[in-house]
C-alpha cells in the first residue's frame, strides 16, 4: 500500500454545519439498487467516495458506476477511495455494467473510475468497451463519463472519446495553488489540456472543484477563468468532506449563500452551467446537464 502524504496540522475547525446533515439511505428504491449493485459485484464511487447523497441519489434508481476495480494507483490527499496495487483488469466488466444499468432502467448511467497508471492503455480500452455494452443493452440511455487524465496519454483519452459520450468529465478537484498539495500525482495544467481537448472534439465538457481546501475567493476565480479559456461548459462546486483524519484537514465551511455567489460569477464568467452547493458533487444532478450547447454533439 502507498502512504498517504503528511498533510501540516492546521487550527479545529468547527464541528459540522446544520446544512451539511443528509438523510440515512431508506427506502425500497435505495434497497433494489443495494441488492443489483452486490449481486452483480459492482464497484460505484457513491460508496468508495463516501458521497453523502448516496440516500437521495439511490432512492430514485440511480448510481454512479465506478469501473476498473476499487483500488487505484494514486494517492490524493482529499480521497476516501484505496490506494494500492490494483487487481488484474476485469475483461467482463462492461458486459456486468451494461446488464445492470438494463435491469435499473437507467435513463442517464454516469461511468467513472479509478486511476489505473499501472497498465499502458491507462484502462481506455475497458473505457471504450463498457460504453459501447451499455449503448447495445440500453440504446436511449445517455452516458456520462467522468474521466481520468490518463497521464496526458492522448491516444488512450481519445478512445474513450470516440465513443461520444453525452457528457465528459475530468475533475481539476482544486485551484491551481493547492494542486501539488491535493492531487500529489496530477498536475493542474495537464488537467486543463484535457478538457481543452475534451471540448475541442465537440463534447459537452464539464469538470468540478471541492471547497473548503484551504482556496481563497481570487484562487476560485482564477480557476474558474481558465476553464472558461479552455473550452469548459459546466462545472460543478461542493464542500470537500474529510474521508479520515489522514486525508487532508477541512479549512474551511463555506456557506451556502457564498455557493450561490460563486455560481452567479461563473455563469456571468461564461460557463454554461454552475451546480453549486455544500452537498453538491460531480454527478449531483448530472441529468440536468444536458441541455443543447451550440458547437456540441
Amino acid at each position: 500500500m502507498i502512504d498517504l502524504p503528511v498533510v501540516p496540522a492546521v487550527t479545529e475547525v468547527k464541528r459540522k454545519p446544520d446544512w451539511l446533515r443528509v438523510k440515512l439511505p431508506v427506502g425500497k428504491e435505495y434497497a433494489q439498487v443495494r441488492s443489483l449493485v452486490d449481486t452483480h459485484k459492482l464497484h460505484t464511487i457513491c460508496e468508495s467516495g463516501n458521497c453523502p447523497n448516496m440516500g437521495e441519489c439511490w432512492g430514485a434508481g440511480t448510481a454512479t458506476f465506478m469501473i476498473l476495480g476499487n483500488i487505484c494507483t494514486r494517492s490524493c490527499s482529499f480521497c476516501a477511495v484505496a490506494t494500492g496495487r490494483p487487481l488484474a483488469v476485469d475483461f467482463d466488466e462492461p458486459n456486468r455494467v451494461a446488464n445492470s444499468v438494463k435491469l435499473m432502467g437507467v435513463k442517464h448511467c454516469v461511468i467513472t473510475s479509478v486511476d489505473r497508471d499501472d497498465i499502458k492503455d491507462g484502462g481506455s480500452i475497458i473505457w471504450a468497451e463498457t460504453l459501447k455494452a451499455i449503448r447495445r443493452e440500453s440504446p436511449i440511455t445517455t452516458l456520462e463519463t467522468l474521466i481520468p487524465d490518463f497521464r496526458g496519454i492522448w491516444d488512450n483519452l481519445y478512445r474513450v472519446l470516440d465513443e461520444r459520450p453525452e457528457v465528459v468529465s475530468h475533475n481539476m478537484e482544486t485551484v491551481k495553488r493547492l494542486t501539488r498539495q491535493v492531487r500529489i500525482q496530477a498536475k493542474y495544467d495537464r488537467s486543463l489540456e484535457a478538457l481543452r481537448r475534451i471540448s475541442e472534439f465537440g463534447l459537452r465538457t464539464k469538470t468540478g472543484i471541492m471547497l473548503g481546501l484551504g482556496e481563497t475567493e481570487e484562487d476560485v476565480f482564477e480557476a474558474m477563468d481558465d476553464l472558461v479559456a479552455n473550452g469548459v461548459h459546466i462545472l460543478t462546486l461542493g464542500q470537500y468532506l474529510q474521508p479520515t483524519k489522514n486525508h487532508h484537514p477541512v479549512v474551511d465551511w463555506i456557506h451556502p449563500d457564498t455557493f450561490a455567489m460563486y455560481k452567479e460569477v461563473g455563469m456571468a464568467k461564461g460557463l454554461k452551467y454552475v451546480e453549486s452547493g455544500p452537498l453538491v458533487r460531480s454527478s449531483y444532478h448530472a441529468e440536468k446537464h444536458l441541455f443543447p450547447i451550440e458547437g456540441v454533439y
